[in-house]
């Protein structure tokens, strides 16, 4: 399996992950749910008027974790914006329940594009497993 579908699996199954940016030299960790997976890449969207938003535009450096039957995942990346339109078309089909929110062309999405990544899933909490980069 393709390192950027086995992760993307990961993710969408947890359903929940945390994302962690830097602010001003201070570590920021948010709950976020959403992932998708497009044109062989994968994203995760951030609404348009958020700190996340404001902190990867400055330092695109940030950590995802999250845990899922007995696993976890660590993700290691940058994440960087894609404006294009059909992006942002694809998440609101792919989860519906956002479209309420998601303004005009779904404007208020913003979707971040994964990459330079390393991600570690592992059995529990150890430290180590099975490791993907794309």
């Amino acid at each position: 399996m393709e390192a950027v579908q086995r992760v993307y699996e990961f993710l969408d199954n947890a359903k929940t992950y945390y994302l962690a940016t830097v602010e001003d030299g201070q570590p920021r960790v948010r709950v976020y749910g959403t992932s998708l997976l497009f044109e062989g890449n994968l994203y995760i969207m951030a609404f348009r008027r958020t700190n996340a938003v404001e902190q990867l535009k400055s330092n695109p450096k940030a950590k995802i974790a999250t845990f899922n039957k007995g696993q976890q995942l660590r993700l290691t990346c940058q994440l960087t914006e894609d404006d294009r339109q059909e992006v942002r078309n694809a998440m609101a089909e792919k989860m519906p329940s956002l479209k309420d929110v998601a303004g005009e062309r779904y404007q208020n999405f913003v979707m971040m594009k994964v990459t330079n990544a390393t991600a570690v899933i592992s059995q529990g909490l150890s430290e180590g497993g099975e490791t993907y980069s794309f």
